[in-house]
């Protein structure tokens, strides 16, 4: 028994962990730990800093679902610290950062393409230094220079430096659901093993508690057993005199009545014959019979009562 809980114990703990991996990588790859600036380009293809005079809605418009983003960010940011925090929200795309430098713009791109720091390394190259091209010109018209940049991106398509399609975006509320399930179900198995275990443990100390009352009750049959037979004893010393038998010691009965003495030997034959018939019933009890070992201690108790009258009468008739 011990065993089979361990398993079961094992297979919980588990699943427990399992669920808990799950629901961290969901929060991870849902963007938990994202940035404004990630959070973002998870779901969108511009991104504009506070403070940044840009209609993000028309340039999401001009570039479409092509499979670029492009972070707009405040003067001075760092554009490639920037770059960096998106490589797991805009995995697939190529990624242009900018940011207003005086009379032009600071650019930094990274292409988050298949294997673009092995074999595609060179076509990533081409396409971090391209994408940006010509939009300086447009420093004050950030809409044409999201135009030029949609052109860029066309370019690369046609020469095949970039794959072409369009961008696929995973809603992170899906991954947050998952997340949130799998959460809830090692906190309803945590608490339903809780429940479990403390039902379990009640049953348990219950148990015990029973079985100390059934060790008590059988401790108390057979201390008076000992005493009743104790007085069994004595009652048949006494018969033996009342009946005429011999022996040193023997009192004598002239003080008592013919049907005195026949009251007392009928009496101490009846409680004989109830001893023998509850010495068999103790003999026979079951260890695990609470109820019957309470009834036995009552009957014994009942019996010594009568066998404590019985010796009464025989000492108040000498």
């Amino acid at each position: 028994m011990r065993r089979r809980h361990g398993f079961s114990d094992s297979r919980f703990t588990l699943a427990v962990l399992g669920l808990l991996i799950l629901a961290g990588w969901a929060l991870w790859s849902g963007g938990i730990l994202d940035g404004p600036l990630a959070r973002d380009l998870r779901t969108s293809s511009v991104y504009a800093a506070p403070g940044v005079e840009l209609d993000e809605d028309a340039a999401e418009r001009i570039l479409g679902n092509r499979r670029v983003a492009v972070g707009v960010l405040e003067p001075g940011a760092d554009l490639r610290e920037g770059c960096h925090s998106v490589r797991g929200a805009a995995n697939g795309t190529v990624v242009l950062m900018i940011s207003r430098d005086d009379d032009e713009f600071a650019t930094y791109g990274c292409a988050l393409l298949p294997d673009a720091d092995d074999e595609n390394f060179g076509r990533a190259f081409v396409a971090e230094m391209t994408i940006g091209s010509g939009i300086d010109q447009f420093v004050d018209q950030p809409l044409e220079a999201m135009k030029l940049i949609a052109i860029n991106y066309d370019g690369l398509v046609r020469a095949g430096t970039v794959p072409d399609g369009a961008r696929t975006i995973s809603p992170s509320l899906p991954r947050y659901l998952v997340a949130g399930a799998a959460v809830a179900a090692v906190v309803l198995g945590s608490a339903l093993v809780y429940v479990t275990a403390y039902r379990t443990g009640r049953s348990a100390v219950l148990r015990r508690g029973r079985r100390e009352a059934v060790d008590d009750a059988r401790s108390e049959l057979t201390a008076a057993a000992s005493v009743l037979a104790g007085q069994i004893l004595e009652l048949d010393r006494q018969y033996v005199l009342v009946t005429g038998g011999s022996g040193r010691g023997k009192a004598p009965v002239s003080r008592q009545t013919a049907a005195q003495r026949r009251e007392f030997a009928a009496r101490y034959r009846r409680v004989v014959s109830d001893y023998t018939e509850l010495l068999t019933e103790i003999t026979r009890l079951d260890a695990g019979s609470g109820r019957n070992v309470e009834q036995l201690v009552a009957r014994v108790e009942a019996m010594t009562a009568r066998c404590r009258s019985l010796a009464f009468l025989r000492v108040r008739d000498r």
